[in-house]
């Protein structure tokens, strides 16, 4: 199971500064195979306990928070997002870059958040668990961003370890895609996700 961060695993904010560039680097090149394109306006964002460091400590950094008790609450909102090693944790995104088209599709995409999934191969859909900590959406829009959790049986985690590949997908009526399977390099790094 993949430790929650502690007060313990945190840089001081003046470490921090010494070595932010090269952490960043570190996290960028981590992140790399934690991301699956879902067609062209929509990704997954796979959180772990590296890629949460990071936004704890941009967090602390940018809030100049070196007290306790303000580390204790970034640490609260941030360490949920950590996988507990029967589950992905992720960071789902709906991208459109014009501001009146991502208006007009968050519209149309009522819903997506629940019709996101993964899928073992030889097995059904996993279906995200979406916006466990609050609601992102009405009847009238969805969010651009919402937090999903993939629970997966361990049966499809022992295939997944034994080789099974691996696919991801949209099934929303305004937006269909699979990408089936993703890449063995993000396959692997989120293999490391489950104990």
């Amino acid at each position: 199971m993949m430790q929650k961060l502690s007060r313990e695993d945190l840089f001081s904010l003046e470490k921090y500064a010494e070595i932010r560039d090269e952490f960043r680097q570190q996290v960028l090149d981590h992140k790399r195979h934690r991301r699956i394109a879902l067609g062209t306006n929509a990704a997954l964002y796979f959180e772990d306990r590296l890629t949460m460091q990071y936004q704890v400590q941009e967090m602390l950094r940018i809030e100049k928070i070196f007290e306790a008790e303000g580390i204790m609450e970034e640490l609260d909102a941030y360490n949920p997002l950590i996988p507990d090693g029967t589950n992905w944790k992720a960071t789902f995104m709906v991208e459109f870059p014009d501001i009146e088209e991502r208006r007009q599709m968050l519209g149309s995409l009522v819903g997506v958040e629940d019709n996101v999934y993964m899928q073992v191969d030889g097995f059904e859909r996993i279906y995200a668990i979406a916006d466990e900590d609050l609601e992102r959406s009405d009847e009238t829009k969805t969010s651009a961003v919402h937090f999903m959790r993939f629970e997966l049986p361990a049966v499809e985690i022992d295939a997944l370890k034994g080789g099974a590949s691996l696919a991801a997908g949209i099934d929303h009526e305004n937006y269909l895609v699979e990408i089936n399977p993703v890449s063995e390099s993000i396959r692997e790094s989120l293999l490391g996700d489950l104990n």
